[in-house]
């Protein structure tokens, strides 16, 4: 039976970060994917400070900045007024050589990974092969993969369940997967029209408000992503028509009918936090190991501090002779933390504020953002909470 210390289910861009890190660190590893390629997921798409001070230190930054846009001004601007505020993370260069958001799609990162990963003497990457099942024991874990012509086994020290929303290893692991789910849904609209000629100085990240139907404008290199709520009640097939692209482009722009989207993506959105990340030598992390609303861009971000924060305390286990009963509870209760105190509490409160729903609050809100924005104490912590720095402070913090 093949061996590897570690096995990572799932070439997300979690689990290729976690792979291609530990192979960096000098520990075999194993990932694995149950499709024939990385996914062209677009669901995530913008990197925070201190996730490309971490691409920095895996030597890829520059290979993802030629991918990339640079956001360091994100707007939020009432649909209605037209009133813009700008918040600049250029404020935050005394403490992060990237002081801004990179707009790159999630499996850019993902494919640049898993290719050099394919390279490394240390990492191996199997494609169309889905982890169908795992044991463990004592000594490690046998896991079963199914792959194009039976089934493969392989035993490992430690498994990584990096394998989305729906992970079979956090199903396997009976872990409990706390929290609620959104009645209405996300629509996202991608499309090459120019939007800035129409919005002048539009950023590339914008949080629209309105009473009415609030938005959300991402510019990636190649396209315009729209962002707006969906009733929950409204069948897909109506949520993805010709009918509603018109109706969300005609409410922006004046004129739906003419716009032409590349792609159209409708998902439910959650809020879940799994009861445990670490049950003995089984890890979870990512979307396998908790859910947000995108607002803001935590989630692809939060799953990268989770195995950058992981794949440090394995290699101290499997190379240093570490305590693994002592490091993995420290990975479970550091990230959960920060799961529990920051993201989740954090993107709650970005919807909320988003959908406020009276002409009443929407003004309280803009109000305070305002005096946010006129403060430079109050604008430099809100730029280090909307960085995330503030959340690796708490994940330090957490003993």
């Amino acid at each position: 039976m093949e061996r590897f210390q570690v096995v990572v289910a799932g070439a997300g861009p979690v689990g290729s970060v976690a792979a291609y890190r530990l192979a960096q660190l000098g520990v075999e590893v194993l990932l694995l994917e149950a499709a024939p390629r990385c996914p062209e997921d677009l669901r995530a798409s913008t990197m925070h400070p201190p996730t490309l001070d971490m691409m920095k230190e895996l030597g890829v930054l520059e290979d993802l900045e030629a991918q990339g846009l640079r956001a360091p001004v994100y707007h939020y601007r009432n649909r209605t007024t037209g009133e813009v505020m700008a918040f600049d993370m250029g404020e935050l260069g005394d403490i992060s050589e990237h002081p801004y958001r990179l707009q790159c799609e999630q499996f850019k990162l993902s494919r640049l990974l898993t290719a050099k990963l394919a390279e490394h003497p240390k990492g191996e990457v199997r494609f169309s092969h889905r982890l169908a099942h795992f044991t463990q024991d004592d000594q490690g874990v046998t896991a079963s993969i199914e792959a194009p012509f039976g089934i493969e086994q392989v035993r490992c020290d430690y498994l990584i369940g990096a394998d989305g929303a729906n992970s079979i290893v956090r199903k396997w692991l009976d872990v409990e997967f706390e929290g609620f789910t959104y009645p209405e849904k996300f629509l996202t609209l991608s499309t090459d029209w120019p939007l800035e000629n129409h919005f002048p100085g539009l950023a590339h990240v914008n949080y629209v408000a309105d009473p009415k139907e609030w938005c959300v404008l991402l510019r990636v290199p190649s396209l315009w992503r729209i962002l707006v709520p969906a009733n929950g009640d409204e069948s897909d097939e109506a949520l993805l028509s010709d009918a509603k692209k018109e109706a969300v482009f005609g409410g922006l722009l004046g004129d739906g009918a003419s716009i032409k989207t590349a792609h159209r993506t409708l998902y439910k959105v959650h809020q879940r936090v799994a009861k445990t990340y670490h049950v003995g030598r089984v890890l979870l992390a990512g979307d396998a190991a908790h859910l947000n609303n995108p607002l803001g861009g935590f989630g692809m971000n939060s799953g990268v501090h989770d195995v950058w924060n992981l794949t440090q305390k394995l290699a101290e286990i499997l190379l240093e002779n570490g305590d693994a009963e002592t490091l993995l509870p420290l990975y479970d209760r550091q990230r959960r933390a920060v799961m529990h105190k920051f993201i989740q509490t954090q993107t709650i409160a970005n919807k909320a504020a988003m959908e406020a729903g009276t002409v009443e609050a929407y003004a309280e809100r803009e109000a305070k953002m305002r005096k946010i924005l006129a403060d430079p104490e109050q604008r430099r912590e809100y730029l280090l909470l909307q960085s995330m720095y503030k959340s690796l402070e708490l994940e330090a913090a957490t003993a």
